[in-house]
């Protein structure tokens, strides 16, 4: 890949990265349920996400997925449903402080919080859609294509960390100033309707 090529890439990578979504949800959800240095852990599973979308893409699968209206039925409704089955989570977690937040060993769930990340990402045919749009419009044919594909992951990762965990510090911060029960309630509850809301916009999506 050109280094002017990777230089427009780079400039619409923060494009997509920032652009409102059920990732940025999910990273400002672990925000005010963890705190920002724990909360930060999503993002990995985020990023984990996108690669699996590129490897896709990259691996000719995503056509597939466009095309056939029986692949891109099953995935969609499986993230629709795991992004609702998110948001009723949240809307009905306790109002706890943040140290008693981990799971019922004592030890902070990031295996749990890397696999959401992940989830939300990987199971979104959207992003493949997009992806699929976006992406050949950057490679060199000419040139091997899985380096470039590398290049276009990595690019992705780093910008998508930095974006998602300003979502998080962001989130995390709201949280430090709002901490009697009723703020808790009300900040679980709006999380949970994003969630919702996201998956609703994720049903209505069509190729």
């Amino acid at each position: 890949m050109e280094f002017s090529t990777w230089l427009a890439f780079f400039a619409a990578s923060w494009a997509i990265s920032i652009s409102p979504g059920a990732g940025a949800v999910a990273a400002m959800t672990a925000g005010v349920n963890h705190g920002f240095k724990r909360g930060f852990v999503v993002c990995f599973g985020l990023v984990l996400g996108i690669w699996t979308q590129v490897l896709i893409v990259g691996a000719g699968l995503g056509a597939v997925v466009a095309a056939s209206p029986t692949a891109f039925f099953v995935i969609k409704w499986l993230g629709v449903v795991y992004l609702v089955w998110l948001g009723i989570q949240q809307w009905r977690a306790p109002a706890e402080p943040l140290a008693t937040q981990t799971d019922y060993t004592g030890v902070f769930k990031w295996r749990a919080m890397i696999l959401q990340g992940w989830m939300v990402n990987a199971v979104n045919p959207k992003g493949t859609v997009f992806l699929l749009a976006v992406v050949p419009q950057f490679l060199n044919l000419s040139q091997p294509l899985w380096p470039q594909y590398g290049v276009i992951a990595a690019t992705l990762a780093f910008t998508d960390m930095v974006v998602m965990g300003g979502y998080t510090a962001l989130a995390a911060s709201i949280l430090a100033a709002l901490k009697s029960p009723e703020h808790l309630v009300a900040i679980n509850r709006f999380f949970g309707v994003l969630f919702v809301l996201a998956g609703s916009m994720l049903a209505l999506f069509k190729r």
